[in-house]
């Protein structure tokens, strides 16, 4: 499982954070050594006793991420955790692990407080980053899981991994990050020169400019501007051997108003409403996870009742087992009392194996049925998105054409693009419609025959 590591403050947000109810499951799984039973109030008390040095970074973070398409047991989790906190001297510390499950996944979130109560000193982690990467690929051979690339070789890591200023570029733009980052690096990776590299960028709905700041950069139909450097990992020396000198290009503003004048309102309309369908058809399929989503948290409810009750029944059951008065102390005198004491803790322990039995069989079937629905949610964002796709090329097509030079020349101050391109169709129509009638005339001996 991939597993990723920080010391940091911030007690009260990173509790809130670890709630947040936009996860589909929340389960707090376990609260060792705080004296707070509530996961905020432990941060609240880890922040606290951090108070009492001069440490900001009191906590230790770390996700577990198994991979999406296998079922990790809670002892699987915890074996991670455990080897975590003992490479990291971190044993015997408070911590407090939660699960999350969302979209079919399921993954951990482990906190420690770094603060020794004993020496009011923070615990040294040493190189807990390496630590954390070598177990995570400990954890991959061990279980046969396909091991990512960037595990194998560090070199080999995602390169479409993004940061949050990219992230928040295209969150305005109405795009996902990694596919406008992923569309950047596929122009580059397939282009031998800058126009190739320019067309490339145009089927995608961005221009190559000039920027400020940095040499090259692309800027999308609506007007934001890409730093090409940071989305595609190169320096601007390896930019510049590809693409040539950038003083050819056009400015960022100029690049705007060129694309302003080559905008087809037509497209853009036809983008409109493939969003809105879009929009639609996930309303009406997250409609379906919110009612998946809550069947399961009543399912998980009346597990967790039925469990309690059955655990109160056999707890009385236990405890009649005990004799009372002279009988129970002549349980005690032979040993009876005693043997019903082992008997009642080995039922206790079978008990909670059966309870946990039961809880995770409950999860693996509900993340089943989440997985599958997932695919469903899945489908229609790639059909959505290639319809999209789809209308760009198209819309590249025709600013590329000959027919949108005549639509420009005809277009009159005030009028639309469309209404343009409706009166160059007309007149196309017109002039078949004349050369028809020529060639009526010619073939019966009209007057272009007497002529």
């Amino acid at each position: 499982m991939i597993i990723k590591a920080s010391h940091r403050g911030g007690a009260k947000q990173l509790g809130l954070h670890l709630l947040k109810t936009e996860n589909e499951h929340v389960t707090v799984h376990e609260m060792r050594g705080f004296v707070s039973d509530d996961l905020i109030g432990a941060m609240k008390e880890s922040y606290a006793i951090s108070h009492g040095t001069k440490c900001q970074t009191h906590l230790f973070s770390v996700s577990f991420n198994p991979p999406s398409d296998v079922d990790v047991s809670d002892e699987m989790f915890e074996d991670a955790a455990n080897r975590l906190e003992k490479s990291c001297g971190l044993t015997g510390q408070p911590r407090a692990l939660v699960f999350h499950e969302k979209e079919g996944r399921r993954h951990m979130h482990a906190v420690w407080s770094r603060i020794d109560a004993d020496t009011m000193k923070a615990r040294e982690l040493g190189l807990y980053k390496y630590k954390a990467r070598e177990l995570s690929k400990e954890l991959y051979l061990e279980h046969n899981w396909k091991m990512p690339r960037g595990l194998v070789d560090a070199r080999e890591a995602d390169p479409r991994n993004f940061t949050l200023e990219e992230w928040q570029e295209c969150k305005r733009m109405g795009k996902n990050a990694r596919d406008v980052k992923g569309q950047v690096q596929d122009c580059w990776a397939i282009s031998d020169n800058r126009a190739a590299f320019e067309a490339a960028l145009s089927e995608n709905g961005m221009w190559l400019a000039k920027g400020d700041r940095r040499s090259y950069v692309a800027v999308t139909h609506e007007g934001e501007t890409i730093s090409l450097s940071r989305y595609i990992g190169k320096k601007s020396k390896e930019l510049e051997a590809k693409l040539g000198s950038s003083e050819a290009l056009r400015s960022v503003d100029e690049t705007k108003a060129h694309i302003a004048k080559e905008m087809s309102p037509t497209f853009e309309r036809l983008i409109s409403e493939a969003k809105d369908k879009g929009e639609e058809a996930r309303a009406a399929i997250d409609t379906k996870r919110l009612e998946m989503v809550e069947g399961q948290r009543i399912e998980r409810q009346k597990l967790t009742h039925e469990q309690q009750v059955r655990s109160q029944r056999e707890v009385q059951e236990r405890s009649d087992r005990f004799n009372k008065g002279l009988r129970g102390l002549w349980d005690r005198l032979t040993g009876r009392h005693r043997r019903i004491i082992e008997e009642n803790a080995v039922s206790v322990r079978e008990a909670e194996a059966r309870d946990k039995r039961e809880r995770e069989h409950q999860i693996r079937k509900q993340m089943d049925e989440r997985r599958n629905l997932q695919t469903d949610i899945q489908a229609v964002r790639d059909c959505e998105k290639q319809i999209l796709a789809d209308l760009y090329r198209d819309r590249e097509r025709l600013t590329a054409s000959k027919d949108f030079e005549i639509v420009h020349s005809l277009q009159a101050p005030g009028q639309t693009r469309l209404d343009a391109f409706k009166e160059m169709r007309r007149r196309q129509s017109e002039e078949r419609g004349a050369s028809r009638e020529v060639g009526r005339n010619t073939a019966q001996g009209g007057p272009e025959m007497e002529r």
